[in-house]
């Protein structure tokens, strides 16, 4: 069972450090129509899907570690639904590594870059998965306006995760020996990122769908080697977040979208219907 107030975070934090040797899939071979482009002097590759009879407009942001070929099975089902926008960071996959900063500010500002450079206009229905999912936190609260809905499946809340120099020294060792250096950076930022969301104004009233994963049979947290804040106060903070949104309980791994395709499927289509109806 996860935290109550915190759903999926000891989940990820287990699968960054304690399978850390586990490969991820680097390429997106899965997507035929993945393109490379030049976005602000970098190249950034990604899935684009433009359905002009659909007002609907999706995009996908990915787990640490994680891949575009990861939403295969959900774009597949949404194609004819919605344009898509699907991408790899810089780091991942055939995109270009970058130096500058890999807190949520500046891939918030690295992805609009890209959706512009794309001809996508807003709003979007944002999808986040695990720490994609706290960077479509930032997104919506940032640029609001921009924003017709999220789903955020099994996503790390803001304030959970300690700052990374007060991991335990060989949680801090584990991190560096595993992981590639964005990899590292973007785990070093995670607490900055929870700053900047939790600085920024709620989204009560964006339609929000949480998607959180609890296998059938599970009786125990992940462990947490020691990355996170356990006290009440946060914990009764984080479990004040997002008052409004409709929390679903998946029987799933952390790979929800990969494992429960459907369940994602439905959840975005529930944005969708949201925003015609609005419209």
């Amino acid at each position: 069972m996860n935290l109550p107030s915190s759903p999926g975070l000891k989940t990820t934090l287990s699968i960054l450090f304690l399978s850390g040797c586990v490969s991820m899939p680097t390429a997106v071979s899965a997507a035929p129509t993945a393109s490379i482009d030049t976005v602000a002097g970098r190249q950034i590759e990604s899935l684009t899907i433009k359905n002009p009879d659909a007002n609907a407009r999706i995009v996908f942001e990915n787990g640490l570690r994680a891949t575009v070929n990861g939403w295969d099975k959900v774009i597949d089902s949404l194609a004819s639904d919605a344009s898509i926008y699907a991408y790899n960071r810089p780091g991942y996959g055939n995109s270009q590594e970058t130096d500058t900063s890999r807190d949520g500010g500046t891939i918030v500002e690295e992805l609009r870059q890209a959706l512009k450079h794309k001809g996508i206009a807003p709003p979007y229905i944002l999808v986040g998965h695990s720490l994609g999912g706290l960077y479509m936190q930032l997104f919506a609260k940032r640029y609001p306006n921009e924003v017709s809905g999220l789903v955020l499946v099994d996503p790390l809340l803001p304030g959970i995760v300690k700052k990374s120099e007060d991991f335990p020294f060989w949680t801090r060792g584990a991190k560096r020996l595993f992981f590639s250096s964005t990899v590292n950076k973007e785990i070093d930022a995670i607490h900055q990122t929870s700053e900047q969301v939790l600085s920024l104004a709620a989204i009560d009233d964006k339609p929000i769908v949480m998607l959180i994963n609890k296998p059938k049979g599970a009786t125990a947290v992940g462990v947490d080697f020691g990355a996170f804040h356990q006290d009440q106060k946060t914990r009764d903070a984080v479990s004040g977040m997002y008052p409004k949104a409709k929390r679903i309980i998946i029987d799933s791994d952390h790979q929800v979208q990969r494992q429960n395709p459907a369940e994602v499927v439905d959840a975005i289509k529930t944005i969708i219907a949201k925003q015609t109806k609005a419209d």
